[in-house]
């Protein structure tokens, strides 16, 4: 894992894990005030989503694999797909601002605002339907690195730890190689490609190595009993 990729998986990992507490906060505010009479359901199921993901994220941070990391994206933006739309289902459409502050809403213990408790349920919304958009957009980016991977000849790279995977333009297997001179940028772990012959001076091999790190392709002819 180079540390482009490293770092933007962390900060996608920090968003996530401060949009999700959020939710999880104003979710816990609505449990106290609801439960067990009250939106009982989307209150319940809210408190899961919000804690299954800050738990899947803590557990994965340190390691995990593309297999792994794509099946909790999948799962996870599932959740939060249903949870942005079971909130809108519940909101709608409803401007909050031309409700009255002093139409109360009941609750487990008396009734509060009716425009405060939508006020609530419209950043839940929009964080839920944030979430969704996040992990869509790191699951597409996760099966193009890996498809990047793959093109450089780690085919099981699914299976693999999840810091083996480049950042664009970058080659697997090499945590810090952009700080590493041209010739030390080449990951173990890659022999180079030779090919005996191929219209090169009689007696030699060509040696193609692939470019890292935005490095151009060398081309490289050496004696056939090297």
């Amino acid at each position: 894992m180079t540390v482009r990729f490293a770092n933007r998986r962390l900060g996608f990992y920090v968003v996530v894990f401060l949009l999700s507490a959020t939710v999880l906060g104003l979710s816990a505010h609505l449990a106290k005030l609801f439960l067990p009479h009250y939106h009982k359901d989307l209150t319940i199921f809210s408190l899961v989503v919000t804690s299954v993901t800050i738990f899947a994220f803590l557990l994965t941070v340190q390691w995990s694999s593309p297999r792994i990391e794509a099946g909790m994206l999948f799962l996870l933006g599932a959740l939060w797909l249903a949870m942005g739309a079971w909130s809108t289902d519940v909101i709608g459409h409803v401007q909050c601002d031309g409700l009255s502050s002093s139409t109360p809403e009941p609750t487990s213990s008396g009734s509060i605002s009716i425009r405060g408790y939508c006020y609530e349920m419209k950043v839940i919304q929009a964080f839920s339907w944030m979430l969704f958009v996040l992990f869509c957009i790191a699951l597409i980016i996760l099966s193009a690195l890996v498809s990047q991977a793959q093109n450089f000849g780690r085919i099981n790279i699914w299976e693999e730890p999840i810091r083996e995977l480049p950042w664009f333009g970058e080659a697997p297997g090499y945590y810090n190689s952009h700080l590493q001179t041209p010739m030390a940028q080449y990951p173990a772990g890659y022999p180079a490609y030779g090919y005996p012959g191929g219209g090169g001076t009689p007696g030699h091999s060509i040696i193609v190595q692939p470019g890292v790190n935005g490095q151009p392709t060398t081309v490289t002819q050496v004696p056939m009993q090297a």
